[in-house]
């Protein structure tokens, strides 16, 4: 899930008037060098059939910490995030309930290859980085080792004033209960495919938001380190 961007080369004109009142002329042309867009990156179609049942998922369910080399497929990696906030409704709802319908989350995975925005509309990722930011995020997180073992760590962020313009000074709370939402889902999706996850709170949040170089309004809530169990 790499991006090799290609430069858009754009040329600067800088017009002026000669002071004989002549038309335009050009004084300078610059060569500008043009970002490349984001690399999107559309993700498999979510299954809506397991192998286990719903059930068999909450028995199955333990917080787990210790994480073979394995990486995670595409297909694995599509069907936690289509856990987390995948779209159900034409009209926009989502796998996990929000106040008002308001979503206030955003969720972000971050692999070996880099750092990917989970875009429900159309079930993609952005890729945001490519580097490797799981060590930063151990560091963030009081250097718990499963943060950089894991070949996943999922990252719920949470944008407050999205909730805020209805609800008020209750925003806050009806915010965090659906990032709880979001992470159970995560949690037992990882179990259906049989994989291991923890829920991680223990981090700094401003750490977290330095090494993704996330947006000031988004506060990181959650890390979920996911993976292959270690047998």
């Amino acid at each position: 899930m790499r991006f090799v961007g290609h430069a858009v080369l754009a040329l600067t004109l800088v017009a002026s008037l000669s002071l004989g009142g002549c038309g335009p002329r050009i004084e300078e042309v610059k060569e500008v060098e043009a970002s490349p867009p984001p690399e999107e990156i559309a993700l498999p179609e979510p299954r809506l059939k397991g192998e286990i049942s719903l059930e068999e998922a909450l028995a199955r369910r333990r917080s787990v910490r210790s994480f073979t080399e394995e990486e995670l497929t595409l297909e694995e990696i599509s069907r936690l995030l289509w856990a987390a906030q995948g779209m159900t409704a034409d009209w926009g709802g989502r796998t996990a309930p929000s106040a008002g319908a308001l979503y206030p989350l955003e969720v972000y995975v971050a692999t070996a290859n880099g750092l990917y925005h989970y875009v429900p509309q159309g079930h993609r990722v952005i890729s945001e980085s490519q580097d490797d930011l799981r060590l930063k995020l151990w560091e963030a997180g009081l250097r718990q080792d499963w943060i950089r073992e894991a070949p996943a760590v999922f990252v719920i962020t949470a944008i407050y004033e999205r909730t805020a313009k209805k609800y008020g000074g209750r925003a806050e709370r009806y915010v965090k209960l659906e990032a709880g939402h979001t992470c159970q889902n995560i949690l037992l999706q990882a179990v259906a495919l049989d994989l291991g996850a923890v829920p991680i709170g223990a981090f700094y949040d401003d750490q977290v938001q330095a090494a993704l170089s996330l947006p000031t309004d988004h506060e990181p809530l959650y890390l979920i380190p996911v993976g292959h169990p270690r047998k």
